[in-house]
């Protein structure tokens, strides 16, 4: 694509404005995407239903890459309302999920809709993130602390609805995220230092309520003392620790691994050890820099950013972004407790996917580079109207 710089057409502002960086680093984690689809599903080769679920699974990167190119496209007034609208929607269909919600591994996260599965808090994460920051900037201007009570309204209402579901690991990201965000707000260090009592207090009640997180941290400490009767199947953590020492410094091949065949979910919450197998730690290694490399770059495009809005709600993004690729990968390692949370833009899983196309899309239309008459004055006059 070759654009001049004195093109100052709408394309033109956009293509010099944007961070091509960022954008090429996404594009190559949605390829890899498709390459982990194919690679998943040849373990599976003579099912045919399964195959189904392969063909279908390789059209969400195109529409993923349709979604980050036109929402970096919008005007910044344009993402604030978008995601309040959007959080709004959200809340609503998670909360209806508890209602008329199907149940799946024992947890009731998704909604049938034309046919689909959709877990609605994969697109409340992203919408959430911009609102909460929209609304710590809008009301700091009358009193600092009533910006944070707003905002903390509808993030407690859906770690609400999450328990409820239950699932633990997006309370984690979401609490992380808004946490984040006050930090950067300017939450007095007392209060932060009571807020992290309070989190970590909660997974203390957490550990001691709920049967399912006290099995997977139990069984968590218990594989790393070595402690499992060998009478007892592999786990999925060791499992995955197979197919990483498998693979080795190149790995097997591509559709050459064969820990995948016995691991429920390689294609979803153990896809990182899949590649680990078959294309080694090389690969591994590269997927890990280039999400380094979103979450760094983007901290590093706030730096002497004026507006609060922006540098909020780019931090809620990339929390949201980087952490949940940490948990998935930290998973998979057994560097921490397994929870069944996607690596972003790469595992099979729509929701999951046009979720953080979303999120990556306002990224990238948030941190544009823009002229001093555009609308980047800020979002709170561009609203006051709204």
């Amino acid at each position: 694509m070759e654009v001049s710089r004195t093109d100052t057409s709408f394309l033109g502002r956009w293509w010099w404005g944007v961070d091509r960086w960022t954008m090429a680093a996404l594009f190559t984690l949605l390829i890899m995407g498709c390459i982990m689809a194919l690679a998943t599903g040849s373990a599976r080769m003579r099912d045919l239903s399964a195959w189904a679920q392969v063909v279908r699974q390789l059209v969400f990167p195109g529409l993923a890459l349709a979604l980050i190119i036109s929402i970096s496209l919008l005007p910044t007034k344009w993402i604030v309302r978008r995601a309040v609208t959007g959080a709004l929607g959200a809340l609503l269909l998670t909360a209806a999920t508890l209602v008329i919600g199907t149940e799946i591994k024992g947890g009731r996260r998704w909604l049938h809709i034309l046919g689909q599965s959709v877990q609605p808090s994969e697109f409340l994460k992203p919408f959430l993130a911009v609102m909460c920051a929209w609304v710590i900037v809008r009301l700091q201007a009358t009193n600092r602390y009533l910006g944070f009570a707003a905002a903390a309204l509808p993030v407690l209402f859906a770690l609400a609805i999450l328990k409820q579901q239950p699932d633990v690991g997006m309370i984690v990201v979401v609490a992380a995220v808004f946490g984040a965000q006050i930090f950067m707000a300017g939450l007095p260090m007392p209060l932060v230092l009571i807020a992290g009592g309070a989190a970590a207090a909660m997974g203390v009640l957490a550990y001691s309520v709920l049967g399912h997180v006290r099995m997977r941290v139990d069984s968590w400490f218990a594989a790393i003392a070595d402690h499992r009767p060998p009478s007892i199947p592999p786990t999925q953590e060791e499992r995955s620790l197979m197919a990483y020492g498998n693979g080795g410094l190149w790995g097997q091949g591509p559709g050459e691994g064969r820990v995948k065949v016995n691991l429920p979910d390689a294609d979803a919450d153990f896809v990182f050890a899949v590649v680990g197998e078959e294309f080694g730690l090389v690969a591994c290694l590269l997927i890990l820099a280039i999400f380094a490399f979103i979450v760094l770059r983007g901290l590093l495009r706030m730096q002497g950013e004026r507006d609060m809005f922006v540098a909020l709600a780019t931090t809620g993004l990339l929390t949201q972004f980087g952490l949940q690729a940490f948990i998935n990968m930290g998973s998979t390692l057994r560097l921490i407790p397994t929870k069944g949370m996607t690596l972003p833009l790469v595992s099979y899983g729509g929701s999951s996917m046009l979720g953080i196309a979303i999120g990556m899309g306002m990224l990238l239309a948030l941190t544009r580079r823009r002229g001093p008459r555009s609308e980047a004055q800020g979002p709170l006059r561009d609203m006051g109207t709204a």
